[in-house]
């Protein structure tokens, strides 16, 4: 992803239109097949806007923990809390911890619910990846842009097991940010 200010709002678009493609067409995508082709309905995300993207430093936990979260398919999964990005979003100060897989990938997962999940956007919530190489800046902030908001794969499939927003990020406030709720409603077909 770049980082220059001129060029942000493309590379999300692209990377949409990539996403919706690869839904639509591959053999790797994670629709079922009735799904895929002629029957994908398509993605929907909110308009972009700069007032959801960030460049802010991550308070650092002096001791991060490990945490154990719940997933969707009554499993677990865990991660360490490094700390939390402290925004302010529509005039309302929040905060959104931000861990990181203990099988040492190189990443941080910030995901959330907010008071559009379950009516507008997937309601167990939606995840923003941040990689240091693309979203760590030269100062030491991060690009935190709630308009890469994305789904998880079991918004789409309920055979795949995704990790469950920490209590924690669930934010009383709504983000009307990133991608909105699958329209095929497949999340509720079992």
């Amino acid at each position: 992803m770049s980082t220059t200010p001129d060029d942000w709002q493309e590379e999300i678009q692209k990377t949409r239109a990539n996403k919706e493609q690869y839904f639509r067409s591959s053999d790797r995508s994670p629709m079922p097949p009735n799904f895929r082709g002629e029957s994908f309905p398509g993605l929907e995300y909110y308009p972009i806007n700069p007032d959801y993207r960030f460049n802010i430093p991550l308070a650092r936990d002096d001791d991060p923990e490990i945490i154990t979260v719940e997933t969707t398919a009554d499993g677990e999964q865990t991660y360490r809390r490094v700390g939390e990005f402290n925004l302010t979003v529509d005039k309302t100060a929040i905060s959104i911890a931000a861990y990181e897989p203990t099988d040492s990938t190189d990443r941080l997962w910030v995901p959330f619910r907010d008071t559009t999940s379950g009516s507008e956007t997937y309601g167990a919530g939606r995840y923003v990846d941040l990689e240091p190489a693309e979203d760590h800046t030269d100062n030491g902030a991060w690009t935190l842009d709630l308009n890469r908001a994305y789904n998880p794969t079991c918004a789409y499939n309920p055979a795949y097991e995704c990790p469950l927003v920490p209590a924690e990020n669930w934010l009383d406030i709504p983000v009307e940010a990133g991608e909105k709720d699958f329209p095929g409603k497949l999340h509720h077909e079992k």
